[in-house]
């Protein structure tokens, strides 16, 4: 006579073992989908709350236009603007209002008011960027800086007009105001 043969496991001990499997699988899926769900919200309010909530007042948009002191203040989408004009034309050598090539010399607001002649007003430097003279002012760099006068070789300046050059000037007068004394600190903060 043959062995009979043992079943593994009744077919009630089978199904339970599914039904557990199926509920621990719809588990997991739940899970995924909430998390797929709250991420999304998450981010939104991790990276667009602070940003929609911190609104530049007046008064971090106001800067001189002129050596004389007369004041202008720029608008938020002005000021977006000229970042990124600034970016894409100076941010090569001047990330943050550093200067890569000479760091004793940055964007920072006494560095700029010590310029001669200062470049602390948006006239100021949009002449600069004009035609760059060295720090104490005594001959041109249009040789070895990008502007205006040397678009023929730097080539990202020929399509800038006197509101694009506003607009960068603007920017780097408010971005100490907004970024502290990171913006022009150069190796001190970075």
């Amino acid at each position: 006579m043959a062995p009979l043969l043992r079943s593994a496991a009744p077919l009630s001990v089978v199904r339970r073992s599914a039904v557990r499997r199926t509920a621990s699988l719809r588990s997991s899926l739940r899970a995924v989908v909430g998390t797929l769900l709250i991420l999304p919200l998450a981010l939104l309010v991790c990276f667009a709350g602070p940003a929609a909530a911190a609104q530049w007042s007046a008064e971090d948009l106001t800067v001189p236009v002129s050596p004389d002191g007369t004041l202008v203040t720029f608008s938020e989408k002005e000021v977006k603007t000229g970042r990124k004009l600034f970016n894409e034309s100076c941010g090569t050598c001047h990330a943050g209002g550093i200067t890569k090539t000479n760091q004793n010399v940055g964007l920072d607001p006494e560095t700029l008011a010590l310029a001669t002649p200062a470049r602390d007003s948006v006239d100021a430097l949009v002449d600069y960027m004009k035609d760059p003279t060295s720090y104490d002012g005594e001959y041109s760099i249009a040789d070895v800086h990008p502007s205006l006068r040397s678009s023929d070789v730097f080539v990202k300046m020929r399509d800038l007009d006197d509101e694009d050059l506003r607009l960068i000037a603007g920017y780097i007068l408010v971005a100490p105001k907004v970024q502290g004394v990171q913006w022009g600190g150069g190796k001190i903060y970075f």
